[in-house]
């Protein structure tokens, strides 16, 4: 069985201002980028028009090896690149900008390919809160599934005791 891939979605500078909530979505989508870091685990970031609305923002992509993924396309499988940059039938775990738009339009065409998905509903937002609760809903009725940061990554470690563990502890307080 292939590691789940995480996939951070447009959190870009131009956007980031404009989101509901952001902070504590923030916090989250470095819990997971770290996560993912101390597990190992495979990291795709993706950028939605950079030229217009920028790069992503520094304090996350600083965490993240690699470029990001450009793209014109409101799901991320509309970027070549990232179609092949991901196993078949891999699992996809999905975190970022916004829920109602490329998060879901992503999470959609992923499970229409086969792609079980994760959509990690305490990192990802929209302009609006009812928005991003709506992309939820909708995602969880098409078959995505939805948790939580600190589950996701307890589910990727599996077991305690390790020091992948205590990483991921020091992560979730």
């Amino acid at each position: 069985m292939t590691a789940p891939t995480l996939v951070i979605i447009d959190v870009q500078q131009r956007l980031v201002p404009a989101m509901a909530a952001f902070g504590p979505v923030w916090r989250n989508l470095t819990r997971l980028i770290d996560g993912w870091t101390a597990l190992g685990l495979p990291v795709l970031l993706t950028e939605q028009y950079p030229a217009g609305l920028g790069p992503t923002i520094r304090s996350l992509a600083a965490r993240l090896p690699g470029t990001a993924l450009p793209k014109v396309a409101f799901s991320c499988f509309g970027c070549e690149s990232f179609g092949a940059a991901l196993p078949p039938h891999g699992a996809l775990v999905l975190a970022g900008l916004e829920a109602h738009v490329c998060v879901t339009q992503t999470a959609l065409e992923g499970l229409a390919a086969g792609h079980p998905v994760t959509v990690v509903a305490d990192a990802v937002t929209s302009r609006q809160t009812a928005q991003r609760d709506l992309a939820l809903a909708r995602l969880r009725h098409a078959g995505a599934s939805v948790a939580a940061t600190e589950a996701v990554l307890f589910e990727q470690l599996q077991v305690a005791g390790s020091p992948a563990f205590r990483q991921i502890s020091r992560l979730v307080r």
